[in-house]
């Protein structure tokens, strides 16, 4: 018996190590195209365990030069929450405001891929770094309620990620992890009519901003339909990354992850 639970803690392990390695390789790509854009906008699929390593690695890689703030898909109302968090020691209380929080206490179908504790292993991670000395903020950039549309939040995202530049010191940078779809810097001709006509990043491309639409190859993500589930990716060919130049682009680039995996949602 104990052979088995030695075999499966040393396969958990090689996933593990594997599925960092995979976010490590797509960070490195990001910043070899990203270059020294202050701003950069990651268009996920939400709800996967690769994801939130991704996000964790580029943060770390760039927190080695000067300030960081990750900006994620959450309500402004955790903001308060967030930056006593990453000031605490981590400890069990300091988990415990984090994790009873409602927005992360949602329940049956609710969960739309932004809850994890993936993300709150990502909000870990960072605590962790700035504990060592580094420059890391953690805010939320959404709307505390939909009210009002897809449109409407949108530019009120796009309003806030705004300011938030705007405070930015002279060295640091903005990670901005959202939806795909928040992420276009152009509306696509095809897109179905309920679709906002300008999308959160097309506002702001006058700041110094470079969307990255993040893919995969092959596996699945947590999407929400009729009702929130996982859901499959399309299997495509391997590929490397590809960047657009073009007027009228969605993304600056795409970059393609071998596979993603549903996280494990948040516990009621």
């Amino acid at each position: 018996m104990h052979s088995i639970f030695r075999w499966t803690a040393t396969l958990l392990l090689a996933l593990g190590m594997a599925t960092s390695a995979r976010a490590d390789d797509a960070a490195m790509q990001i910043r070899q195209h990203a270059g020294d854009h202050r701003v950069l906008v990651l268009g996920e699929f939400h709800g996967t365990r690769e994801i939130p390593l991704l996000v964790r690695r580029l943060v770390d890689d760039y927190s080695r030069n000067g300030p960081v703030v990750l900006a994620l898909e959450l309500p402004r109302g955790e903001n308060t929450t967030l930056r006593d968090y990453l000031d605490s020691d981590g400890g069990a209380m300091a988990r415990q405001h984090v994790h009873g929080r409602a927005f992360w206490t949602v329940r049956d179908d609710q969960h739309d891929g932004r809850r994890s504790r993936d993300m709150l292993a990502l909000i870990e991670g960072l605590r962790a770094l700035k504990a060592q000395g580094r420059a890391i903020e953690v805010v939320g950039y959404d709307v505390n309620n939909s009210d009002g549309g897809s449109q409407a939040r949108d530019d009120r995202m796009a309003a806030e990620l705004r300011r938030l530049y705007r405070r930015l010191p002279d060295d640091a940078r903005m990670v901005v992890l959202t939806g795909n779809v928040h992420a276009m810097l152009q509306r696509p001709a095809d897109a179905p009519p309920e679709m906002q006509t300008q999308p959160m990043a097309s506002a702001l491309r006058d700041l110094d901003i470079y969307s990255v639409r993040l893919g995969a190859l092959r596996g699945h993500f947590w999407g929400c339909m009729d009702r929130c589930k996982a859901l499959a990716l399309l299997e495509r060919p391997a590929r490397a990354p590809e960047v657009d130049t073009d007027a009228g682009r969605q993304y600056d680039l795409w970059v393609w992850m071998p596979q993603l995996s549903v996280g494990t949602l948040a516990e009621p």
